[in-house]
């Protein structure tokens, strides 16, 4: 099956913990890291953690709060302003794809996927995993609708 089909189809079943039960969601899952304090906020700000709790599944990549550091000085602020809702709304869901796959599923493949925001992302996994000019630092944190890839930067769409 080639990627572009396994990120459509979703293929992977709901992802249980060890204890037997499901595991958080993917916005409880961010929470919970303690690293995604920035990308949480944004997710509030731009009214998607209802989407984000739902059913899925989806492929997150999410930025760290050092990544969202690495935007030009007043960028974010300007991003979590209730007149750029819209923009804001643009780059988060840039950020997933639908379905849910992981890192295995990259290994060796280079291709252009669909996001939720509607144009592509750049997805290689030939060396590591690459997410345009992101790097994937930490890779398949499962959650009870999908996945998390941690990347090093903000992905901004065209």
């Amino acid at each position: 099956m080639n990627i572009v089909k396994l990120f459509a189809a979703g293929a992977l079943a709901l992802v249980m913990s060890t204890s037997g039960s499901k595991a958080a969601d993917i916005v409880d899952t961010a929470v919970a890291a303690g690293s995604f304090k920035t990308l949480v906020a944004a997710v509030k700000a731009a009214d998607l953690v209802g989407t984000l709790k739902g059913p899925g599944p989806f492929t997150v990549f999410a930025p760290t709060d050092a990544a969202f550091k690495k935007l030009p000085k007043g960028t974010l602020a300007s991003l979590l302003k209730p007149e750029n809702k819209a923009k804001l709304v643009k780059i988060l869901t840039y950020h997933v794809v639908p379905g849910k796959v992981m890192a295995a599923d990259l290994k060796g493949r280079s291709t252009a996927v669909a996001t939720v925001e509607g144009s592509q992302v750049q997805v290689n996994g030939k060396h590591g995993v690459r997410v345009n000019n992101a790097r994937v630092v930490k890779a398949d944190i499962a959650a009870d609708n999908g996945v998390i890839h941690v990347v090093d930067k903000v992905l901004l769409p065209k």
